[in-house]
Parts: C-alpha cells; structure tokens; sequence
C-alpha cells in the first residue's frame, strides 16, 4: 500500500505580495569576501531589519533572495543585485535605509526599486569593468587593447571545479580601452583598463581578459590587479550602451588603493 506523501505542519507559506531589486556595493576589504559570506550576511540583515520575507514551502523553508552573477572573491563591485520577495508592500526607500544599517561596514545598499516577477539574470547581459593596472604604462596597456580587440578569437585557461577549461576570452568582449582621463600626474605608473563584457556560458571574467592580454601583447602587471564591476544591464543597441560613463576621479583613487580599498566615487550607473 502506498504511503501518503508527508506534508509540512503548520500553515503554507504566504504568497508573495512584492519584489523588491536591490543594488548594493561590495567595497574595501569586503570584496574578499566569497558570495555565500555576501548571501549569509544579506540574510542576517533582512531579519534583522524585521522585512515582512517571504519563505518557500516545505520542510526547510528559505527566504525568498535571488542573485545573480556575483563578482569573484577578491572583486569590488558597485553593481551588486539581488531580488527579495516580501509578503507586504513596503516603501522601497524604507527598505533601503533599514538594510544598509543592518548591513556590515563594506556593504552598502546602493538603492532599492520595485521589481517585476522576471528572472534577475535575463535582465543583466552585460557588466561594465574597471581594471587599475599598477606599475603599467599607459601606450603599453593602450597598445594591448588594440591588440586584444583586433584579434578574431584568444583562447584562455582556467582551472574549475570540473577540471581545466579552455575558452574564447575574445567572443564576450564588447569593448576593451585605456581609459585616458585617468592618464595625468596623479595616476602616473597606474593604468586604467575599462571594458564591458558579454555574460556568456562560461563566464569570462576579467582575470581572463588579462590571461588574453599577456598572450597578445605580452601585458603582465609586476602588482596584482585592483577590480571593480562598475555596472550591469541588459545588453543596448550601441556596445556599452546600457550605463553612464563615471568619473575619472573613481580610477585615480583605485591606483592609491591598490592594497585591498575600492574607491566609491564617480561610480556608473545601470540605467534599466
């Protein structure tokens, strides 16, 4: 005879009544932080700051948190998202104030918008990326770029969980450029790369654009590089399209903060 299915005691799971996109940065010595210290800490503070969550079903019932894409251990971001459904409709900006403060130094809550019940990552195609290269020269790092851009496909390596993986770097990449209004007195034996890249399967991550770079161009920074996301949106008709261009005073800051700060000025904006 069969046994009936077991079912969860006490009442089912309220439905959800609003999505809320958080944007949020992940700065200073945070950005050594893995994503499941992010998603531990983001959970803390969602209960913390007393947020009507909303929980799946079932025996081990979970806040209803969605990311997508997070940045590599030991990256910066300004464009970190994640979905939180709640059970009542809150003020977003209500929601933003309670968990930036309920947040650890380092995680800072950008903004909070309402959101659609779409999926978080066919909304975000691209990334924008800072890259401070110290002890580089600028016509060196330029001169790679056009190298890198010109060539039709550069195959990289990278070890994963399933092995060594060899892939396309070059297919991803929308643009790649020496950001020249980071090139002065200040920033002198520092350059800035800008580049915005595809999401794609695999990923290519910045670190892999810089593999390709050293096989093209020979290109290989004597300090380990500063990396920040800058933006991510949905990918616009003209390369790069989807966000504002920042404030060259945000890459000059990255060069004095090479040892593990992130600069939190001058910042690009997704504008979806």
């Amino acid at each position: 005879m069969t046994q009936p299915k077991p079912v969860p005691p006490g009442p089912p799971p309220r439905p959800p009544a609003q999505r809320l996109r958080v944007r949020f940065a992940k700065r200073g010595r945070m950005r050594f932080a893995s994503h499941r210290d992010v998603a531990r800490a983001i959970e803390r503070a969602v209960r913390r700051s007393g947020l009507p969550v909303a929980y799946s079903g079932g025996f081990n019932p979970h806040p209803k948190l969605s990311y997508s894409g997070a940045v590599p251990t030991g990256v910066a971001s300004e464009a970190e998202y994640v979905d939180i459904a709640l059970t009542a409709s809150c003020v977003p900006a209500d929601v933003r104030d309670r968990l930036d403060a309920a947040l650890p130094p380092g995680l800072d809550v950008i903004d909070v918008t309402e959101s659609s019940a779409g999926n978080l990552a066919d909304e975000l195609q691209m990334s924008e990326w800072r890259v401070s290269l110290q002890g580089e020269r600028a016509d060196a790092v330029a001169a790679a770029c056009r190298k890198f851009m010109a060539a039709g496909r550069i195959d990289v390596e990278r070890s994963t969980a399933k092995g060594l993986r060899r892939f396309d770097a070059r297919a991803a990449v929308v643009t790649l450029e020496l950001d020249w209004r980071a090139v002065d007195s200040v920033t002198g034996g520092c350059a800035i790369l800008r580049m915005v890249v595809r999401h794609m399967t695999p990923a290519v991550r910045p670190d892999d654009v810089l593999a390709a770079l050293r096989q093209v161009a020979g290109l290989a920074p004597p300090s380990p590089p500063v990396v920040t996301r800058l933006a991510q949106g949905p990918l616009g008709a003209a390369a790069g399209g989807f966000f504002e261009s920042g404030a060259a005073g945000s890459a000059a800051a990255d060069c004095d903060t090479a040892d593990g700060g992130a600069a939190t000025g001058g910042v690009s904006a997704s504008t979806w």
